[in-house]
């Protein structure tokens, strides 16, 4: 996985080579989207811009979310009602935790994931061609805060 400035410096070249405006304002989405593990939603992207941007507009942001999506440059993670959220460091299906009491999200590694996909391919004869893994529980950090309660 590449690391913040290196990702950052990937996704604005890709951009470059489709001709696409490099504004100050899309430049601080791609930072906090390439920098960001919370996989922020399109409106905590937002408040984030807006603090050093504030006449941006949330219309901004969904079109640079929409443009990367359909590039393959961010993942997108539906959550029916509780919205999307975006992860611009890794934008290929891997595991997710999510904490059900913060809805904090995090990226465990876990190397045998593609082992994984080749055997059910094997066993079922799929051609797999992505895939999502979503681990449901209490985060370290809201356990202790139901021990204090």
């Amino acid at each position: 996985m590449p690391d913040s400035p290196a990702r950052l410096d990937e996704l604005t070249a890709k951009l470059k080579a489709r001709r696409c405006r490099l504004t100050p304002q899309r430049i601080a989405i791609l930072k906090i989207l390439t920098a960001s593990s919370d996989h922020p939603s399109v409106e905590q992207v937002y408040e984030a811009v807006k603090a050093d941007f504030p006449t941006t507009s949330l219309a901004t942001v969904y079109k640079t979310v929409t443009m990367l999506k359909e590039m393959g440059e961010i993942l997108e993670l539906g959550f029916g009602n509780d919205g999307n959220r975006y992860d611009g460091k890794k934008p290929y299906p891997h595991p997710h935790l999510v904490c059900v009491k913060c809805n904090k999200i995090i990226d465990p590694e876990v190397v045998a994931l593609g082992d994984l996909s080749r055997q059910i391919a094997r066993m079922t004869g799929f051609h797999i061609t992505g895939h999502r893994l979503d681990f449901y529980g209490i985060c370290p950090q809201c356990q202790e805060k139901g021990k204090e309660s």
